[in-house]
């Protein structure tokens, strides 16, 4: 025969409406005449507690008349560990990721972190400064070159633009990589 609700919260140093959400969700077996068994509803309980509460909702002594006590359940690792991550694996990755945001924070306050799609920006950028420059160039000079070595200024203005434009298509075939 099992316990009242009223009766394991007050067992268990809880309040009854946290046991019936407990048995509502699932988190407590509850048995078929509607009362609880205290050694099955402990383990579940436990099973399915954060470690770092479980000291908070520990069952507290209650003080009767003398009543053998209950053995300790043993706490089963199986079924958490069947039905995927145990909560100490989740909490260990939750932690690990929290350590690396951090990280990046400092690093980022460090300046010592570039974001990508900026710099990407940047170099697309100055890039394009430096073609319009190179594009620009042989209009500039041709005339001047051309005056030195004492041919027509236009066939030099078309050799030169002819050869910066074939370098520049080299150059246009390097791709930054940011990783």
């Amino acid at each position: 025969m099992g316990l009242s609700v009223r009766e394991y919260a007050r067992r268990r140093g809880v309040s009854h409406t946290a046991v019936r959400k407990a048995v509502q969700t699932g988190r407590i077996p509850q048995e078929p005449d509607g009362t609880i068994d205290p050694v099955k509803a402990d383990a579940a309980w436990d099973a399915q507690t954060d470690p770092g509460r479980r000291a908070a909702s520990a069952p507290k002594p209650v003080i009767e008349a003398p009543v053998s006590p209950a053995p300790t359940p043993q706490r089963e690792t199986a079924p958490a560990a069947a039905a995927g991550a145990t909560f100490a694996q989740a909490r260990t990755a939750h932690e690990v990721a929290k350590a690396q945001k951090a990280r990046i924070q400092v690093d980022r306050l460090k300046e010592e972190v570039v974001d990508r799609a900026r710099a990407t920006a940047l170099v697309f950028k100055l890039a394009r400064q430096e073609r319009d420059a190179w594009i620009t160039w042989p209009a500039r000079v041709a005339g001047q070159m051309a005056a030195e070595i004492g041919i027509d200024p236009h066939v030099m203005q078309t050799l030169l633009e002819a050869h910066v434009h074939a370098h520049l298509d080299e150059l246009a075939a390097i791709e930054p990589n940011f990783r």
